[in-house]
């Protein structure tokens, strides 16, 4: 009896350390994915929904109204530009690579979420033959 009781509080008490270590888990999870880049490959879902019907699925964009996304120095360049870019829209003339475009870039600020525009932005950063670094949640959300 004493010994099956033992195993009892036992096995309570390692159950509870368990559900400890696992919310401990959750939590260090969801902080390494606020402040690491994003997924490229949830990015890649993302990107053919809401992008690609602009900037085309080989990111080349369409002449003469939304430029190219692959090779693209803002695209590759401080991350901070287009997150600005993709959360508040743009609207007017961009010359990339000597072409100018027109068309208008819609603000996806609301439409889609913090993790979704970190995703879709470190797709369009790794994607194409561009090399740049992943962007975080963390990243997204300090810019408005």
């Amino acid at each position: 009896m004493k010994y099956a009781l033992a195993v009892l509080v036992a096995t309570v008490v390692l159950a509870g350390c368990a559900k400890g270590a696992q919310s401990s888990a959750a939590a260090s999870a969801s902080a390494a994915a606020a402040n690491n880049p994003a997924s490229a490959s949830d990015g890649g879902a993302v990107y053919i929904a809401n992008c690609s019907s602009c900037h085309q699925t080989n990111g080349q964009g369409t002449p003469g109204a939304f430029p190219p996304l692959a090779g693209n120095p803002v695209v590759t360049g401080n991350p901070i530009a287009t997150i600005l870019i993709v959360k508040n829209g743009l609207d007017g003339r961009v010359v990339v690579h000597g072409h100018a475009y027109s068309g208008i870039m819609p603000r996806w600020k609301g439409v889609l979420s913090d993790e979704q525009i970190a995703s879709v932005i470190t797709y369009i950063r790794s994607s194409w033959k561009n090399n740049a670094s992943g962007v975080s949640v963390s990243q997204v959300q300090a810019v408005k």
